[in-house]
């Protein structure tokens, strides 16, 4: 969409956005405001899109105080459509957290959408809801029960999920608890269960209640549960609820409605293969051990604290952009991510390259600010000699650049002829992997989610 006539008055350019929202298809979806610079300056979710998105044109709009001026700076919009309302939820809550749009408040912090954990390596496993389905503690170490896990995932609705979880306990008798429960421990028979076992909801196996292939049978039912439409449990609670209406039981029948609308809504997930969360759902090597092994594998003289890593991306073949992600302690520094649109002519990557490390670090390059401890470009050598070329017309030279080549995943290092190759299992390598690979992630999965539009800013 073009803004039509550059004096239009401030009337004229809302009853103008008034009617393109209208003529929006009655779908639900995403849409991104946009200022006179086509940079988004606020994402929203829609049920139906001409409903919610010409809510903000009508002159009775009433936006509240944080949103009002927006539309002192709206010039146009971008919507994105999608199959469901949970859809658009998922990709509202991505292109807030990739984006940060100036009139976004919510969402642009890191709480994200919860998930289902099904431990497998544990004697009776355990079911527990989740916003870490990684299991990554803060020292970058992951516990045993985790590794394995089957994980469901992300849920949009998270009362929903942990109410729906309640009701299938009722059912499959599965354990929620923290406890490290050990088969045939000879403490397990002196240890009182808890109240869900009272109220059958559990089959205690902290206190040898339940033989391990019984409770294993159990958990494997609800695994299938969750992977099925669980249209039989659905049938049954509809049935219930009927009789206890019948029956005059209203609250009875009320709590069984709730108990189906949270079931249902198990429906409301996505998966991880998606990608829609990345910043929980990788696993990070434990920082410390990564910092120190590059340190060593690159001879510098401290663990490098701050890692900036590049990408170039072209957006529907003909539009390039490169991404920035920083990592700061061997973890994401999210605040500092950020994207460039490349200006260079043609599809080049060694001139993005060259461009996006010039307009980088030219403060830094005129000794204004720091570099960060390492500069890592996604790439071999042709990269990092094309980035060696931008920086070398800096006052203040780089301390130190390197390239990750995909596939044989060798490190090239500025003013080395050989390039370095680690096993696959060294922490050093591992942390410039997941530097390169975010990157790679932030430039790509923006592209994939907006579905080759073009909403970048600079």
């Amino acid at each position: 969409m073009q803004n039509e006539g550059g004096g239009e008055t401030r009337e004229e350019r809302l009853a103008r956005l008034l009617k393109q929202a209208r003529a929006l298809p009655p779908e639900p979806g995403v849409y991104l405001m946009k200022d006179e610079k086509d940079r988004v300056v606020y994402v929203g979710k829609a049920r139906k899109l001409p409903d919610r998105v010409s809510s903000y044109f009508v002159p009775s709009a009433d936006l509240g105080p944080a949103k009002a001026p927006m539309l002192d700076v709206v010039t146009d919009f971008e919507t994105l459509e999608c199959e469901t309302e949970f859809e658009a939820l998922l990709t509202e809550n991505r292109l807030i957290k990739d984006i940060r749009p100036r009139f976004n408040v919510r969402l642009t912090d890191d709480k994200t959408f919860p998930y289902l954990v099904v431990t497998q390596r544990e004697d009776f496993p355990r079911v527990f809801v989740t916003r870490n389905p990684a299991g990554m503690k803060p020292d970058g170490t992951t516990p045993e029960y985790m590794k394995g896990a089957k994980v469901f995932g992300p849920f949009v609705n998270a009362g929903a999920l942990r109410e729906a979880v309640q009701v299938a306990q009722r059912v499959f008798k599965f354990r929620d608890c923290k406890l490290d429960i050990v088969q045939n421990h000879p403490k397990n028979k002196f240890f009182r269960p808890c109240l869900l076992y009272s109220i059958g909801q559990c089959t205690a196996p902290c206190a040898n209640r339940v033989s391990l292939t019984a409770y294993g049978e159990q958990v494997d039912r609800f695994v299938r549960f969750m992977g099925s439409k669980r249209s039989q449990m659905l049938r049954e609670l509809r049935t219930e609820m009927d009789e206890a209406s019948k029956a005059l039981e209203f609250e009875r029948a009320a709590e069984l409605r709730d108990q189906i609308a949270a079931i249902e809504k198990l429906e409301e997930r996505s998966s991880r293969r998606d990608g829609w969360q990345p910043e929980t759902e990788i696993g990070y090597v434990d920082p410390e051990k990564g910092m120190r092994s590059l340190q060593k594998t690159l001879g510098l003289d401290e663990p490098p604290r701050v890692v900036e890593g590049f990408d170039i991306a072209h957006l529907g073949g003909n539009e390039t952009v490169a991404s920035k992600v920083c990592f700061v302690d061997g973890r994401p520094f999210k605040s500092e991510y950020r994207r460039f649109k490349i200006t260079s002519v043609g599809n080049d990557d060694y001139a993005a390259i060259r461009e996006v490390v010039s307009r980088r670090y030219r403060d830094a390059g005129a000794g204004q600010e720091l570099y960060p401890d390492v500069i890592l470009i996604d790439g071999g050598l042709g990269q990092l000699h094309s980035a060696m070329e931008a920086l070398r017309e800096m006052d203040v030279p780089a301390p130190m650049v390197i390239s990750l080549a995909k596939k044989e995943e060798l490190i090239h290092v500025q003013e080395r002829e050989a390039p370095i190759r680690l096993g696959r299992e060294n922490f050093g390598l591992r942390l410039c992997q997941q530097v390169r690979d975010e990157a790679h992630r932030f430039a790509q999965h923006y592209h994939h989610i907006l579905r080759r539009k073009k909403v970048v800013g600079d």
